[in-house]
This record gives C-alpha cells, structure tokens and sequence, in this order.
C-alpha cells in the first residue's frame, strides 16, 4: 500500500505561540480592532537584532502592515534559522484577547505550500 502523501496546497503548522511585546508597540491599542482570528500574518527576520540573535518580528499581511511583535526568544531559533535559509513561512493569528492594559495574541507559524 503506498504511503498517504501530504495535501500539497495545505500550509504546515510548524510553531503555535504567542507574539511577544505586543504592549511595546505604538498605536496596536487603537489598531487592535481591525486585528481578526484567522488573518494571515508576515514574518521578517531582524537579524541585526542587539537583544536577540533569533529576532523574528510579526506583521500584519495587508499593504498597511502593522508591527506586532516579535515570536517570543527561546522560541524563535529554528523560525529565523528557516527564514535565514530562504524557506517561505507565514502565519495565521489564533487568538486576541485584552488582559488588562495587554493585548495578548496567538498565531500559528506555517510552512507554505510551495
């Protein structure tokens, strides 16, 4: 029996976490509305990054991207290590929930079906 071969269009899910920073980011409070479950995500690696060696920074995908955050260190390595090697990822915003003066947000990092 041949093995079962993955669907070809459908994105991987290689990481679920967090956005890190999402309190540092001007003007995300008065944006955060227009932020909806479900929404495709860009990643962009900073690798100038004095803080961080694995600096991976979240953005929104539409033409006016917004800055979100950042995927969270020690979380971040293999994600700026497939960026660094050319591989296409994106992501997928999971969750959004107001805590407090937060803005807490989950996303899904996806390998894209090539």
């Amino acid at each position: 029996m041949a093995a079962a071969s993955p669907a070809s269009s459908a994105p991987l899910v290689l990481l679920e976490s967090l956005i890190a920073g999402t309190s540092h980011r001007e003007g995300l409070k008065p944006y955060e509305p227009n932020l909806q479950v479900g929404q495709a995500l860009t990643l962009v690696r900073e690798a100038d990054s004095t803080y961080d060696d694995w600096a991976v920074r979240v953005y929104t995908a539409d033409a006016d991207a917004m800055w979100l955050g950042y995927l969270p260190e020690g979380r971040n390595e293999t994600i700026a290590r497939l960026l660094d090697a050319g591989y296409k990822l994106g992501g997928r915003l999971t969750h959004k929930a107001w805590e407090d003066e937060w803005l807490y947000l989950e996303m899904e990092v996806l390998l894209m079906a090539e």
